[in-house]
């Protein structure tokens, strides 16, 4: 390390009142991460930094059913957060009226679509753009679809971030799988990912028809807050994708059953969608499985688990899926 930046190192240290310890993470983390700071930023991103890890730390300390660690937004407030991943404003959910009959059961203890066949896509990178929606989308649709015929196709979100706007979706701003679905079944399909690939940023439309891979015949949304509905879909059906309230614990999940007692249970508060790919259970705590599209560095390996049965930050308030 030069004179400078060693001097640049300890000059920031000290007017933030941090230890060296503490910069040795942050340097370390830097590293991992390929992060790369002017002067200025650097001081505001260390203070964030050591913020975040501290209070991973203290929730790590506590009794809690899930832990946190570091990752790639460790340098972000959630308000930064927030702008950049979730949805800008909360969609309406309640726009979608449930058409899913539910059956009976019984229902196994535990399903996990990934380990059924080659039915799972591998965890996407969203980048910062609120379009997680679209992930949730593709996401369903390429397992209903590769259960249905036996092929696996990667699908394009992008596609849906440019052109689906009609159906009340916003691209980096937000929008509902249902209504992405609805904007699929109308426009007579979806092309690939490799065809029409992703760029995190809302463009002109360029669907070409002729190339469409995917298509939908139906559009199935299960009644809200009928989590048992949930189940009874992702059991006997398919993957589901559902919206939940992303709080600021869960920026910074690590692995474990997630729950939080202060995010709602609301359809208006859900700000993110994601994929229920299964369900099991954890030392009597019964949790869904669930596909993120925050990059497969994130969480366990892209995935979560959070709490089943209790409507958890509003998860059961908007799901559904294609028929094909």
């Amino acid at each position: 390390m030069n004179t400078w930046l060693l001097f640049a190192v300890v000059s920031a240290a000290s007017a933030l009142h941090l230890s060296g310890q503490e910069e040795f993470h942050f340097r370390s983390w830097m590293a991992q991460h390929s992060k790369v700071y002017s002067t200025k930023e650097y001081d505001d991103r260390l203070q964030i930094f050591t913020e975040n890890r501290r209070k991973i730390d203290k929730h790590n300390e506590g009794n809690h059913s899930f832990t946190m660690a570091l990752n790639q937004f460790s340098d972000m407030t959630f308000s930064e957060f927030r702008k950049s991943f979730l949805w800008s404003e909360p969609q309406n959910c309640s726009a979608t009226k449930g058409n899913y009959v539910s059956g009976n059961g019984p229902h196994p203890d535990s399903i996990d679509w990934r380990k059924k066949g080659n039915y799972v896509t591998d965890v996407k990178n969203q980048g910062s753009c609120g379009s997680c929606w679209t992930f949730s989308t593709t996401g369903c649709l390429e397992s209903v679809t590769a259960i249905a015929s036996g092929k696996l196709i990667s699908l394009a979100e992008q596609q849906l971030v440019d052109c689906a706007q009609d159906f009340n979706n916003h691209g980096c701003n937000g929008g509902l799988p249902s209504q992405a679905f609805e904007y699929i079944m109308y426009n007579k399909g979806l092309m690939t990912e490799k065809d029409y690939p992703y760029t995190a940023f809302e463009g002109p439309c360029v669907y070409k028809p002729e190339l469409a891979s995917a298509f939908v015949k139906e559009v199935v949304n299960i009644t809200a807050y009928d989590e048992m509905g949930m189940v009874d879909a992702v059991a006997t059906r398919n993957p589901v994708s559902f919206a939940f309230e992303v709080t600021p614990d869960f920026m910074l999940y690590h692995q474990g059953v997630y729950t939080s007692a202060k995010c709602h249970n609301t359809q208006d508060k859900v700000n993110h969608a994601v994929l229920a790919v299964g369900y099991g259970q954890d030392n009597g705590t019964p949790y869904w499985i669930v596909k993120n599209s925050w990059s497969s560095s994130w969480g366990i390996h892209g995935y979560f688990l959070i709490e089943r049965g209790k409507n958890m930050c509003g998860l059961a308030a908007c799901s559904s899926f294609p028929v094909v």
